[in-house]
């Protein structure tokens, strides 16, 4: 059987998403391998999204159920920085999956992580810090994606978000939009992860 990957996210002004459409081609480049977006549940009002200048969420990508995460052999998240940390929106997602931790159904699935930040110093590495004591208490087996970028993890010449944690872009005042190196990152990422979901799974 084909390795499924699910690709949870939540994001604000659409950077995450755009990560996560390019992580889904990556994931989706290896053979063996099924991969599907979902979104998180929000939890601000649409007035409060209103008055934050946030556009409408994609009614192309569904709102995932913490009991859905169990039916994945991985799992990759995605979610702005808050003060380095996930934020409030994807916090109350995972307190949500007590019902899989009491029975530790998680336990060994591989699962990874993305970000967007406004700034090169907004916490991208201090959110996947934080954010991986989510994964240890499930047991998860958190991959990084290390240096396996090569040559673009060096880049000094633009500003680029990302990090050995995971893919990631810089959003600045909301109107930068992820640039092709970090899309390129965050393919690869896609990509690599696939490639050990499937060995782990044992999939042809």
């Amino acid at each position: 059987m084909a390795a499924k990957i699910y690709i949870v996210y939540y994001s604000t002004y659409g950077h995450v998403a755009k990560l996560a459409d390019e992580i889904q081609k990556g994931v989706s480049s290896v053979q063996g391998v099924d991969v599907k977006l979902w979104q998180v549940p929000e939890t601000l009002s649409d007035e409060a999204l209103a008055k934050m200048g946030a556009p409408p969420k994609r009614d192309d990508v569904p709102v995932i159920s913490p009991a859905e995460l169990a039916d994945a052999d991985g799992l990759i998240f995605g979610f702005p920085t808050r003060f380095g940390m996930m934020p409030t929106q994807f916090k109350a997602f995972m307190d949500g999956t007590s019902e899989l931790w009491c029975p530790q159904r998680l336990a060994g699935k591989p699962a990874a992580l993305f970000f967007s930040s406004g700034c090169q110093g907004g916490g991208q590495e201090t959110t996947a810090l934080t954010a991986i004591t989510q994964l240890v208490h499930h047991g998860m087996l958190f991959v990084p994606v290390g240096y396996t970028f090569g040559a673009g993890m060096f880049e000094m010449g633009q500003v680029k978000g990302g990090s050995p944690y995971g893919c990631g872009t810089i959003a600045g005042d909301g109107s930068r939009v992820p640039t092709e190196l970090e899309l390129q990152q965050a393919f690869h990422q896609g990509k690599y992860f696939a490639g050990i979901a499937k060995k782990l799974k044992g999939s042809p």
